[in-house]
């Protein structure tokens, strides 16, 4: 079986962080670098060089979320969407599905 490297950005305080961190848990094959941005200062540095610099983010800016989960697979590829690298699958990458809302309201 060949392992696959997931970094994760998350937060425990978010709800489909957290699911997508134990569906992660289940599959063998993924290797999870979890990075929590509300840990430490310099993770959620990184997460918001990539939220500020991404055009994936663009829309989930626009509608007042956050970005998290938010993984990059080992090849560099970004997504929000959990399913997209455990099918090993890029689709749907502008996906706002997942993307915490800065206001609270709603679907986290």
């Amino acid at each position: 079986m060949i392992k696959m490297k997931v970094i994760m950005y998350g937060a425990e305080i978010c709800p489909n962080c957290a699911e997508a961190w134990e569906q992660l848990k289940e599959y063998g094959n993924i290797e999870l670098d979890y990075r929590n941005i509300t840990k430490k200062i310099s993770t959620l540095k990184e997460f918001l060089y990539y939220r500020d610099h991404e055009n994936i983010f663009a829309p989930i800016k626009e509608a007042g979320k956050v970005g998290i989960p938010f993984f990059i697979l080992e090849d560099g590829t970004k997504t929000f969407e959990i399913l997209d690298f455990i099918e090993a699958t890029n689709t749907d990458t502008n996906s706002q599905a997942g993307a915490c809302s800065l206001d609270g309201e709603g679907r986290c």
